[in-house]
This record gives C-alpha cells, sequence and structure tokens, in this order.
C-alpha cells in the first residue's frame, strides 16, 4: 500500500524554501519505503528558479520521478501560497511498474504500458489544446483524466523529471493506482437549459428558436431598453454554461452537471441579437446562462469532498490527495486567505494534499472554467 508524504514553504529564496521542504519530509520518510514518485508546484514567483529546483529535487532524491507545474497559486494541507513565493511538494512510493511519466518528448504508447487515468498538466497556449486532451483520453482505459494549465504569468512551465516549455505532460496511472475523482462547478445557473439551433463559429446566433440575446436578457431580467453599456456590463459579468450533445447533462435543480463547461461571453452584436461566446460552437448543444456564485461553489465543493471521502473510507480510506481549483476561485472568491483549501482539508481529513490554481481545469477529456477538480487515491 503506497505510503504518501508532502511538504510546503513559502520564502522569497527559493533555497530557504526548499530547504524547509526538505526538513519536513526527511521526518516524514523515516521508517517508510523509499518514494518513486513526486510532485512539485512552484507559484510564478518562483519561475526564474524553476530549473535550479528541479535539479535540487533530483539531486536530493535521484531515484523519483518529478512532474508538476507553475501557477499563480500553489497549496499543500490548509495553507494556499497565492500571489506569493509558495513550493509544495509531495511524494509516494507507487510501484514503477503502476506508473509512466510523459510529455511531448516522451508520449505515451511507446514502451507497451496500459495507462488506466492520467494526471496532465499543459500549457494553454498549446495549439488544439482540447483536441489533444480528448486524443490523450482516448489512450487510457478508463477515458478519465484530471490536472489543469498552468497559470503562470511569466512563463508557463511544466515539469517532466526536466522543465518543459509548452505542450502537455503528467503521470499515467496503471490499474493498480486507483483513484477517486470529483469535478465541482463555481458557478450556478440562472436561467433554463437552452437549446443552440444556430451558431457560426464562437458566434451564438438562436437559442430555442429564438434570438440568443433575447433569451440572455430575459433570463437575466433585463429590459429591453437597457442602455448600451450597461448591456455590455452585465453580460461581461454573465457566463455560458454548454453541455456538448451526447454528453450527460443531469443535474440537480439550479446546479450544474459535471460535463458542464463554463465560458466567457465575448461579445455581443445588439441589432442581429448575436452573441459571441469563447467556444466553438454546435447546433445541438445546452446552454445555461451563469454567474459565478461563492455560496454554490462552497456547498458543491463540500458535496463533492464528502462523496469522495465516502467511497475512498470504503475503499480502505485515502492515501494522498491532488486538488487543482482555477485561479478565478483563489484568493479572495471564498473571502478568506486559504479558505479553499482549508473546507477541503477539514471535510477530507488528515490525508497528505497538495495543488496549484490553474487557468484551466482538465477532467475526463473536458477543459474546464471556474470549476475545482479533487482526486484521491486510495
Amino acid at each position: 500500500m503506497s505510503q504518501f508524504s508532502f511538504a510546503h514553504a513559502g520564502n522569497t529564496d527559493w533555497q530557504a524554501a526548499l530547504g524547509a521542504c526538505w526538513s519536513q519530509l526527511r521526518t516524514q520518510l523515516e521508517d517508510k519505503p523509499p518514494p518513486t514518485l513526486g510532485w512539485c508546484y512552484l507559484s510564478d514567483r518562483y519561475t526564474g528558479a524553476a530549473g535550479n529546483i528541479m535539479e535540487a529535487l533530483k539531486a536530493g532524491l535521484p531515484a523519483v520521478r518529478w512532474v508538476g507545474t507553475i501557477g499563480v497559486g500553489v497549496a499543500a494541507d490548509d495553507v494556499e501560497y497565492f500571489d506569493e513565493p509558495g513550493i509544495a511538494l509531495m511524494l509516494a512510493d507507487i510501484p514503477p511498474d503502476g506508473f509512466r511519466v510523459f510529455s511531448d518528448l516522451a508520449p505515451l504508447g511507446t514502451d507497451g504500458f496500459e495507462p488506466f487515468t492520467a494526471l496532465v498538466h499543459a500549457d494553454g497556449g498549446t495549439p488544439d489544446l482540447p483536441e489533444r486532451i480528448k486524443a490523450l483520453a482516448g489512450q487510457t482505459l478508463t477515458g478519465y483524466l484530471f490536472g489543469g494549465l498552468s497559470s503562470a504569468r511569466n512563463q508557463p512551465l511544466l515539469f517532466a523529471d526536466d522543465v518543459m516549455l509548452g505542450g502537455l505532460s503528467g503521470v499515467a496511472f496503471g490499474p493498480q493506482v486507483p483513484v477517486l475523482s470529483r469535478v465541482t462547478q463555481g458557478c450556478q445557473p440562472i436561467g433554463p437549459k437552452r437549446a443552440i439551433g444556430r451558431a457560426e463559429g464562437n458566434y451564438l446566433v438562436t437559442l430555442d428558436g429564438e434570438r440568443a440575446l433575447d433569451c440572455a436578457m430575459e433570463d437575466l431580467g433585463l429590459p429591453a431598453d437597457i442602455p448600451d453599456d450597461q448591456l455590455r456590463l452585465e453580460l461581461g459579468q454573465t457566463l455560458a454554461g454548454l453541455v456538448a450533445p451526447g454528453e450527460d447533462s443531469s443535474a440537480a435543480p439550479g446546479r450544474f452537471g459535471t460535463d458542464t463547461q463554463v465560458r466567457h461571453l465575448l461579445g455581443v452584436g445588439r441589432k442581429a441579437g448575436v452573441l459571441v461566446v469563447a467556444e466553438q460552437l454546435e447546433a445541438g448543444t445546452k446552454l445555461a446562462f451563469c454567474k459565478r456564485n461563492a455560496e454554490a461553489a462552497r456547498h458543491d465543493l463540500l458535496r463533492i469532498v464528502a462523496e469522495v471521502k465516502a467511497q475512498a473510507d470504503a475503499a480502505g480510506g485515502a492515501r494522498g490527495a491532488l486538488y487543482v481549483s482555477c485561479s478565478g476561485r483563489g484568493g479572495p472568491h471564498f473571502s478568506a486567505p486559504s479558505a479553499e483549501f482549508r473546507m477541503v482539508r477539514e471535510a477530507l481529513g488528515p490525508v497528505p494534499l497538495v495543488g496549484f490554481f490553474a487557468g484551466g481545469e482538465i477532467a475526463r477529456h473536458h477543459l474546464y472554467g471556474y470549476t475545482g477538480v479533487l482526486t484521491v487515491f486510495t
């Protein structure tokens, strides 16, 4: 049964922060099997030192394979380092034949290993990223990916034993490494689910046979004579929750299902009644307008953590956990520093927990926004 250890620290001097992490790990690794896999998440205050940090990790634990990325914030246990220096590390002694580290330079499928699930880190600027995520999911036996996009404001870097620029990387797990994973939505629908009738690229023309703008104004409760500047302000605070044809759109009333992908509204053509959505649209897609809602996000987060914990307990207990949250949820969204990870920690219990704040979250074959993805190793 794999044993997990973790450490975290923040300091303007990366060497001091890493030294504090080493001290924490040394204590935890006593009388434990030597680790084989490590996670490293760095806040973007350490982007310039990423290469040095990775070299120091490999020198300190030469038998460990490392994966990770950089974000505007990282976290471990119940502490978030958001918009400040921070290192979060986790180690596990997973059997070497139970996982494969991969990247664009060392892709999956070249050595006969059959992946069951995979943790994925990606650069949001990668061409055809949604298609590449779907293709990677298709290489796993379950079709399930989990992870997120680097959210560094300076240079998005990925770690797969070395520092990588661009593309996708991560670690695939075999069936002997069981995981439980859930997505929590950060938005709440404010209108009914409607069907896209006509769309051209990212231009939304009709919903339920009516002009898209008219539907949005009805759902938002906006008067027909609202001034243009106020209309743009209202739509700028509104998002579109999309469920592609054939996906499971079931959810409790007033709540999005896990297949819902939330995208920004980018513009409006008032005369034509057209909306511009940050997604390529297709007829038959279900759409509900929504807004970010901290209270709904809080309740949904606690719900999915409780579900995962119950399943993990039934499977013999959780060994380690990863939580990837949207950078738009971090910091002040939950009204207090470290509030989001503190909720996860309190609901999940004393399990090694690390994660980062992403520029987009990955679950199954989807790329999400404004969500959290919790994954537990059992």
